[in-house]
């Protein structure tokens, strides 16, 4: 259970260090960009839902 509501990896998805030893390619940088987007849009939808739902 503990394992299940680890968050740690998502955290520090924005702040991780690039490997220099491995080679990037557009594709890759792009996949990161929009895995980076989607997630700050699914958070701010989740902190309007909870605003919402708290001032109600």
């Amino acid at each position: 259970m503990k394992g299940l509501f680890d968050f740690t990896e998502v955290a520090t998805y924005f702040f991780r260090k690039k490997d220099p030893n491995r080679k990037t390619t557009f594709n890759l940088r792009t996949m990161h960009r929009i895995n980076k987007v989607s997630m700050v849009m699914f958070l701010m939808g989740l902190i309007y839902l909870v605003f919402k739902w708290m001032t109600r």
